[in-house]
């Protein structure tokens, strides 16, 4: 029997392919990257290059879910506009039947059981995409989600999903620390500068290709202008030259 062909059957060794393609899917897809920080959420994705004649506009891998909530993915473009505009009609129905805002978590709950229905009912495939879901509660909690095909969701500081995950989120892993301690002695820019940061560890391109989008409480999302895109890189860029040039003088070994 043909395991890698049907969504609902189990392979001998416990796999369901469908979803592993998907999650292949994924990795395939341009690198996003979230940051949470205590009085900011950043989100930042890998631009790809349009073409010539084409609307940069049309574009868009940062989406706003609701007016506390957004969204960012990796994978299928399609597949993330088809679970958006869910997302979106949830979050309207919930304001109507609840007349509150709907919290981070359970947007994020929601997008993972959608995504979870795709992998057990036949005639369906399912969603080749992640997702990094950031927002903040009515309490001004910030909050950073994560989705996958499976159906799951999780919670993180921060994260990366889409090609080079692994890499990006090993630099996050290293340099999250830093970045809180900056935050916490009043920079309000670390956790964009962290994102610009991973973000150049794998696109090529600079700040050309470098999209970011932040939230703060009680405030809407905010695209980073890509004049202040390229001047964060720069200014990274001149850590790293600085970094380089103090390792490389050393002290001389005095010499008999």
């Amino acid at each position: 029997m043909s395991y890698d062909r049907a969504i609902t059957v189990f392979s001998p060794d416990g796999h369901l392919f469908q979803v592993e393609y998907a999650m292949e899917a994924v990795k395939n897809g341009t690198t996003a990257v979230g940051v949470r920080g205590k009085k900011t959420v950043v989100l930042g994705v890998e631009k790809k290059s349009a073409a010539k004649l084409q609307d940069p506009r049309t574009m868009r891998k940062i989406m706003k879910l609701d007016r506390h909530v957004s969204l960012a993915f990796a994978g299928l473009v399609a597949d993330a506009r088809v679970l958006v505009n869910k997302a979106r009609l949830e979050c309207q129905s919930y304001r109507l039947s609840m007349e509150d805002s709907p919290t981070v978590e359970y947007i994020s709950r929601y997008i993972a059981e959608v995504q979870q229905k795709y992998t057990q009912k036949g005639g369906r495939r399912p969603f080749g995409i992640s997702n990094l879901i950031a927002g903040f509660d009515s309490d001004g909690t910030p909050n950073l989600y994560q989705t996958d095909p499976t159906g799951s969701h999780t919670a993180w500081k921060a994260l990366a999903i889409g090609r080079n995950a692994k890499s990006v989120r090993e630099f996050l892993e290293e340099n999250y620390e830093e970045s809180a301690l900056a935050e916490s002695k009043g920079d309000d820019e670390a956790p964009m500068k962290l994102a610009v940061k991973a973000l150049m560890e794998v696109v090529e391109s600079g700040a050309k290709n470098i999209e970011i989008a932040y939230m703060k409480p009680g405030e809407p999302l905010k695209t980073l202008h890509p004049i202040k895109v390229a001047e964060l890189c720069k200014e990274i860029e001149k850590q790293k030259e600085a970094e380089k040039s103090r390792k490389k003088k050393k002290p001389k070994s005095a010499t008999k």
